[in-house]
């Protein structure tokens, strides 16, 4: 849609409200016992498996790609009575393994993501990052996570941060968009809010919470501030627009968490993974570890699972 700055300097955050309430979703709101193993074999859906370090090898995303493929263990999967295996939502590498992942996820279903724009920083000149955009799709990438220019944002440049972001949105073609806020950089929640509503404007799929290399990452308060930006669009324009908290989520029980602030604020169709993502690397192995003391009644040892 055009860009309307009456809608996004209209974004505003009351940071004590956004603290109270998300200071409400771990107390209160909580699942245990069949539900939360349900609850869990969902979150596993809904998991970007990823790897993006400096040492990624063919070898490693080839393991990562196996373990997308059984995300859960055949006797835990025979014992909560579940048919056929369980994967996970994404696997998501550097753009260089992109066709390695695609390779090794041939067959399965579960699509590839890749990074781009300059990953992390983004500080590229704008012709390579959408060129390295359209690399990433020719190699077989069906999801993008783009970096924006968080310089825009601090400048209140709302105009050069949409023609960016919709640029970008071109250059994937039919991959879906997934823009990175980098919201550890971004220094306030108002700043979150407004980059939020201008990236949907521009036609991002989703909006990412981090890159996993801020100092600060996936927050609740950030959280809520997005997800309460998705609701706005949709009221505004009809369209829904995904959401992908990433960095720093590596226990089950913070699943839980933000699957409640996606259902309370936004509804059911959130918790699927056409709108609802996590980015996640560690994830994947505490949520296997507790659905295994789920159907044992002990808990076994991390090593003991696949390293995801």
């Amino acid at each position: 849609m055009p860009l309307r700055l009456d809608l996004v300097e209209g974004q505003r955050a009351n940071l004590s409200a956004i603290e109270r309430r998300a200071a409400t979703l771990a107390p209160r709101r909580s699942v245990k016992k069949e539900w939360q193993a349900a609850w869990l074999v969902r979150a596993i859906g809904l998991i970007d498996l990823t790897t993006l370090s400096g040492d990624d090898t063919p070898e490693r995303v080839r393991r990562l790609c196996a373990k997308a493929r059984n995300a859960l263990r055949q006797d835990l999967v025979e014992a909560l009575g579940l048919s056929g295996p369980v994967t996970t939502g994404a696997v998501c590498v550097y753009p260089t393994m992109v066709s390695t992942a695609v390779k090794a996820l041939d067959g399965s279903g579960i699509p590839v993501a890749s990074v781009a724009t300059g990953f992390p920083a983004g500080l590229m000149p704008l012709k390579l990052r959408l060129e390295e955009i359209r690399y990433c799709v020719a190699e077989g990438a069906g999801e993008i996570d783009i970096v924006i220019n968080r310089a825009l944002v601090f400048d209140q440049d709302w105009q050069g941060l949409y023609d960016e972001v919709r640029q970008m949105r071109e250059a994937c073609g039919p991959a879906h968009l997934k823009t990175i806020l980098a919201t550890g950089d971004l220094k306030t929640l108002r700043n979150v809010a407004r980059a939020s509503m201008v990236c949907m404007m521009a036609g991002a799929d989703f909006i990412k919470t981090s890159t996993g290399k801020e100092g600060v990452n996936a927050v609740l308060p950030v959280g809520l501030v997005m997800t309460r930006a998705i609701r706005a669009y949709e009221e505004e324009t009809g369209v829904k627009v995904g959401f992908k908290p990433a960095g720093g989520i590596s226990a089950a029980k913070d699943a839980l968490i933000w699957m409640t602030l996606m259902k309370e604020e936004l509804g059911n169709a959130w918790l699927k993974p056409d709108l609802f993502r996590f980015g996640a690397s560690s994830l994947l192995g505490d949520i296997e570890r507790q659905i295994e003391h789920f159907v044992t009644g002990r808990y076994s040892a991390a090593m003991r699972h696949a390293v995801a």
